[in-house]
């Protein structure tokens, strides 16, 4: 990966969360983090008492737009809040603008938690997801384009930042004879069963990676001249892991929407979901302030995402771009 420290964890929502216990970060703090996003990532700053700040998305990709953070920051600099971390989120096997945020992020005098859960495998300018910012997470849950069928791993050049967060996932026992405990710990560690499953999936990562890719360029060409129809984060996507394919339909130009395929593919038995639903728009975050645009929620509203396994046989995914033209031809 390149970078000098990796603490494997029972799942990548560990180490989002350890790594913000060892940073310090709680009551009184206010952490930016991206709204488009799985709830997992919003959850670890709530576990440790901080307040989520939604920043919205850039609509091309998904991932967390550089401008609106800058704003965020100037706004709550000018308030006085204490703003010790910002944590973006690699969406759907993209990595985000990590040059951007990164000297935002270093200009703000925050530290960066990079959300790379979705993105293993991905690259961004030639640099492997996960070893952006003071620390990087990535995840290896069952539905994970490499997976441990539940894991996570923590990666950072801190030393100090690894040895911490791999106490506190041992139950924080200090190194002496008996059982002593002089700060609170967590019960994080990945099994060594989980941990050589993950060894295996590892040797396979390539070509997992190149499976999914083409599923990405089988919906590429069967949705070709479709009118409002567009692979999201896809006019770009050279470097992405393609962990999922979701397209978007712009109801004002296509004579389907996202709900018509969705339906019909459902109908037939083959699963679809919509993208990540906001974050500011879920009920357990009401309440909470960001620096929003509506891009993220004009995702939610007209994305789709398709199957996208790299276990997938090719008699099956057949079947899908069949059941897909049956709504687009």
């Amino acid at each position: 990966m390149g970078v000098e420290h990796a603490v494997g964890l029972s799942s990548g929502t560990a180490a989002l969360h350890l790594a913000l216990v060892s940073w310090g970060v709680g009551p009184g703090d206010v952490v930016p983090v991206s709204t488009f996003t799985f709830a997992a990532t919003v959850n670890a700053i709530r576990y440790v008492g901080a307040t989520p700040y939604f920043v919205d998305c850039l609509e091309e990709t998904g991932n967390m737009n550089p401008a609106l953070l800058e704003q965020a920051l100037t706004g709550l600099k000018s308030e006085g809040a204490s703003v010790p971390a910002i944590v973006p989120v690699d969406m759907l096997g993209k990595c985000v603008d990590y040059d951007a945020i990164s000297a935002i992020a270093e200009s703000a005098g925050a530290r960066l938690l990079c959300d790379a859960a979705e993105s293993f495998g991905a690259t961004y300018r030639g640099r492997l997801a996960g070893a952006f910012g003071d620390a990087s997470v990535i995840s290896f849950n069952g539905n994970k384009i490499m997976t441990t069928s539940g894991g996570g791993m923590l990666l950072t050049n801190d030393g100090d930042l690894a040895a911490h967060v791999r106490k506190l996932s041992t139950q924080a026992r200090e190194p002496v004879p008996h059982y002593e405990h002089t700060e609170i710990g967590y019960n994080y560690r990945l099994s060594n069963i989980l941990a050589a499953l993950g060894r295996a999936q590892l040797r396979r990562l390539d070509d997992m990676v190149k499976r999914r890719r083409q599923w990405r360029e089988r919906y590429r060409e069967a949705l070709a001249g479709q009118p409002g129809v567009e692979i999201l984060g896809g006019a770009a996507d050279a470097e992405d892991n393609c962990w999922l394919t979701a397209i978007l339909v712009d109801p004002a130009l296509s004579p389907w929407s996202a709900g018509d395929l969705g339906a019909a593919l459902g109908a037939a038995g083959i699963e679809t979901r919509p993208v990540w639903k906001p974050m500011h728009l879920q009920p357990t975050c009401a309440g909470f302030a960001g620096s929003l645009d509506g891009s993220s929620e004009r995702l939610f509203a007209h994305g789709l995402t398709l199957p996208s396994g790299s276990a997938l046989a090719d008699e099956a995914f057949d079947r899908v771009i069949a059941e897909i033209k049956e709504v687009t031809d």
